[in-house]
């Protein structure tokens, strides 16, 4: 018989940005252990493709527009996702965007493109985890707060400083949420990627001199995929990671270590 903490079946999660690249692999994983999920995303088309991959593993799952730098946008794609489902179990505040390369020297990076990155990397996650937040303590049911965040938090990122910083501050929001909300049996951990073939990433990864420089440096010798977090994502949305809080997860092949 298989280790039934694992089985996601009666539970229901978020995923924002959760059409594409990691959130979709949390996403896959997830309907295939037996949740309910609900994906959110900015882009109509890339919506609808990632709902019918979730459809296809047979379970419940619905896709909603939602531009998370916009509180009342998050405030009502969160009624509407209690609406469809009655609940959220567990909530991963993936959603981001990435640097613009031609805009990330620091000494002359615009104000509109601090705020562009930030609005939705750090503000984003904070109304979303937000609602989550509100929902699971009134509810009294417990539930798994997740953030996306990035090496980037713990490694230097010269030309996305702007992306650095959120990504750090996420880690730090984690942790405090971890403590803040425990009393209420609410788990909050951290998913740091490495190098991951996404379509935030492809430009990069497509570049010979970039790839000749950080590809060797991976001790499996390989970008990692979205298939890489479904693991993590079906733990700490299972009953099995009650106790696990506070805590960010590396999934990046060793890199880090090497």
């Amino acid at each position: 018989m298989a280790y039934q903490a694992f089985d996601l079946t009666g539970k229901v999660a978020l995923v924002t940005g959760g059409n594409s690249g990691i959130g979709l692999g949390f996403a896959e994983a997830m309907a295939q252990a037996g949740a309910d999920v609900c994906i959110w995303g900015t882009n109509p088309d890339k919506n609808a493709a990632a709902l019918a991959q979730l459809q296809s593993h047979g379970g419940n799952a619905s896709a909603q527009i939602c531009d998370v730098s916009d509180p009342a946008a998050v405030k009502t794609a969160f009624a509407e996702t209690l609406a469809t489902f009655g609940r959220v179990d567990s909530c991963f505040a993936n959603a981001g965007v990435s640097g613009r390369g031609d805009q990330s020297n620091f000494t002359d990076m615009p104000v509109e493109e601090w705020r562009r990155v930030t609005s939705v990397n750090l503000d984003g996650a904070f109304f979303t985890l937000q609602a989550a937040a509100k929902h699971m303590t009134e509810r009294e049911g417990g539930g798994r707060l997740v953030g996306t965040a990035s090496l980037s938090a713990i490694e230097g990122a010269p030309r996305g400083i702007h992306y650095a910083a959120t990504k750090g501050a996420l880690v730090s929001m984690m942790i405090s949420l971890g403590v803040g909300l425990a009393r209420h049996g609410i788990t909050a951990n951290t998913v740091m990627p490495g190098w991951i073939e996404t379509p935030m990433t492809e430009k990069t990864f497509n570049w010979d001199k970039f790839e000749a420089a950080v590809k060797p440096r991976i001790p499996q010798r390989r970008w990692g995929s979205k298939e890489d977090f479904g693991g993590v994502a079906v733990y700490l949305a299972s009953d099995a990671s009650a106790y696990h809080s506070g805590d960010t997860f590396i999934i990046d092949g060793a890199y880090s270590k090497f």
